[in-house]
C-alpha cells in the first residue's frame, strides 16, 4: 500500500501468543550473561540501518539480547542482511517468526470515520472544559473532519493533532454541540494512565475483534512497518488484532496503557500487537484521562 491507514477501535486487543523460533545468541564475555548495553544500542542500529520492513525489534533485559521480530514477508535473504549489517554484534540478536504481516491495521466498519478511511477511537479525554478523542497517529495523518458514521452525515470532530510515523499518536476535538463522552472503555471505566512493564495483564477492546486480553512481552520496540513508515517506543503484546482494531484502547483495569499502532497474524491463529504507550500521547498535547 502506497499510503495505508490503520483503523482503531474505541476499547482494548486481546491475547494470542505468536510463533516464535529463537536463533542462538552467544553471550558477551564481558557481561557474563548477555550482551553490554553499548552492543544492544550497536546492534538495534544496525538493524535500523538493513532497513528490512515487517521487522521489529526490542532489548530483553532478562537474557541481554535484541529480540527481532520478523513476519512472514521477511525472506531467509533480508535476515542475512540484518545479521551482515550487525557484523560483530550479530550474536546479540535474537530473531523470532511472528505468522501474518506486521502492518497498520487498516479497515472498513464501524467506528469513527475521516473522508476515506475509518478507525477506532482509542481514550476520551480532556484539557480544561475541552474534549477530545485519542487514537492513533497513522489515523488522524492526512485527515480533517471526522464522522460518526460512514454516510458522513454526524460530525465527531476535527483534527488538532497528528504525530505519524516515529510516533503513532493523534488527537481530535469534539464539536462544540457533542454531549460530553464518557471517560470509559466500553463499560470499564478509565480513571488514570500508566507506563506498560513487562508482563503486564492487558486487555484491548476493537471494532473488528471485541475484546481480547493478554500480556506486555517488550518494550521501547521499534517498528518498521515499510514505505518509510518505522515508529519507536512501542509496546510490544501477545493480544490479538485485525483490521478495524487500529489506534483502540490498550488498558489494564482502570488504566489506560496504549494506543493500538499495528502488528500481525489475527484473532484466530495469534500474532504480535504494537501499541503506542499512551502517557506519551497525554504529555504531547496537555491532556488527561478522566
Amino acid at each position: 500500500m502506497t499510503r495505508t491507514r490503520l483503523l482503531a477501535a474505541a476499547t482494548g486487543l486481546a491475547a494470542a501468543a505468536a510463533f516464535a523460533v529463537p536463533t542462538a545468541a552467544t553471550a558477551d564475555p564481558q557481561d557474563g550473561g548477555g550482551f553490554s548495553a553499548d552492543r544492544l544500542a550497536s546492534a538495534g542500529a544496525s538493524v535500523l540501518r538493513a532497513n528490512v520492513g515487517g521487522t521489529a525489534w526490542h532489548t530483553d533485559p532478562a537474557t541481554g539480547t535484541l529480540v527481532v521480530t520478523a513476519d512472514s514477508t521477511v525472506s531467509a535473504a533480508a535476515i542475512d542482511r540484518i545479521k551482515r549489517e550487525a557484523g560483530a554484534d550479530a550474536g546479540a540478536l535474537r530473531i523470532e517468526r511472528t505468522p501474518g504481516k506486521l502492518t497498520k491495521l487498516v479497515s472498513g466498519g464501524d467506528a469513527i470515520y475521516a473522508n476515506s478511511w475509518r478507525c477506532s477511537l482509542g481514550f476520551n479525554v480532556r484539557s480544561g472544559s475541552n474534549y477530545y478523542a485519542l487514537t492513533a497517529g497513522h489515523c488522524t495523518d492526512g485527515a480533517g473532519t471526522w464522522w460518526t458514521n460512514s454516510a458522513h452525515t454526524t460530525v465527531l470532530g476535527t483534527t488538532s493533532g497528528s504525530s505519524f510515523p516515529t510516533n503513532d499518536y493523534g488527537l481530535i476535538k469534539y464539536a462544540s454541540n457533542t454531549p460530553v463522552p464518557p471517560g470509559t472503555v466500553g463499560s470499564q471505566d478509565i480513571t488514570s494512565a500508566v507506563n506498560a512493564t513487562v508482563n503486564m495483564s492487558v486487555t484491548r477492546r476493537g471494532s473488528t475483534t471485541g475484546i481480547h486480553s493478554g500480556q506486555v512481552t517488550g518494550l521501547n520496540a521499534t517498528v518498521n512497518y515499510g514505505n518509510g513508515d518505522i515508529v519507536y517506543g512501542m509496546i510490544r503484546t501477545n493480544v490479538c488484532a485485525e483490521p478495524g482494531d487500529s489506534g483502540g484502547p490498550l488498558y489494564s483495569g482502570t488504566r489506560a496503557v496504549g494506543l493500538t499502532s499495528g502488528g500481525s497474524g489475527n484473532c484466530s491463529s495469534g500474532g504480535t500487537t504494537f501499541f503506542q504507550p499512551v502517557i506519551e500521547a497525554l504529555n504531547a498535547y496537555g491532556v488527561s484521562v478522566y
